[in-house]
């Protein structure tokens, strides 16, 4: 992805949380000139990728399968110093804009829809090799717990959000309006925990035809000495 692009986007992503009125935490709105400055005191963002993530999936084309991510807080399995069991994001997620099938081996989750237009979310079982399974899946929708055809699509609207367990393959996009999602989980790890049907990158190349206007999750530099 272009350095343009993805400025573009994250400008595009601030002005939709303004409007949506949700708050981000100042760190969202640092510079690479600050983040030159900032020390220790900082290593939980650096340490578990807390932040700005923008992604299309290695495959060239954001508006159609890409998303915008902002990691508010998580902990580190890897790293015992941070004890947090849980994770936060928030998603945002336009239409028609596809995040590919995939599932977590560790990370349970719950994907919300807090606003806007409506998520539609497919479903699938794994196989045990790591195909769709042709099986009838178990949903667990705001509490309420029912069994599907394998490859249902159901729709989130604004306030109602499901449940993926472990192995459970799930692809998802928008309908008539951005979403503004939300991601409430276990400890995320998506340098390891992420199993995607089809051959894409979790991080993109970045092609820098400009200065970053803030830095991606994957980018910050060490704490000064």
């Amino acid at each position: 992805m272009k350095r343009s692009e993805i400025n573009r986007i994250l400008r595009e992503g601030r002005e939709f949380c303004r409007r949506m009125g949700f708050h981000l935490p100042p760190f969202a709105d640092w510079t690479p000139e600050d983040w030159q400055q900032r020390g220790h005191e900082c290593d939980e963002i650096r340490d578990n990728m807390l932040g700005w993530d923008v992604t299309d999936f290695g495959l060239g084309n954001f508006a159609e399968k890409g998303l915008l991510v902002f990691t508010i807080r998580n902990g580190n399995a890897r790293l015992p110093q941070y004890v947090k069991p849980y994770a936060e994001k928030l998603l945002i997620v336009r239409p028609h804009q596809v995040t590919p099938f995939h599932f977590h081996y560790a990370k349970m989750e719950d994907i919300i829809n807090r606003g806007g237009g409506d998520l539609m979310m497919q479903v699938y079982n794994s196989t045990e090799d790591y195909r769709l399974a042709d099986t009838p899946v178990e949903v667990h929708l705001d509490g309420r717990c029912s069994v599907v055809p394998a490859g249902t699509v159901l729709r989130l609207t604004p306030g109602e959000s499901i449940t993926l367990p472990t192995y459970m393959y799930h692809q998802f996009w928008a309908e008539g309006d951005t979403v503004l999602g939300g991601e409430v989980s276990a400890v995320n790890d998506d340098n390891v925990d992420n199993h995607f049907l089809g051959k894409v990158g979790r991080f993109p190349e970045i092609e820098e035809d400009e200065p970053p206007l803030h830095l991606l999750c994957t980018e910050y530099p060490p704490a000064p000495d």
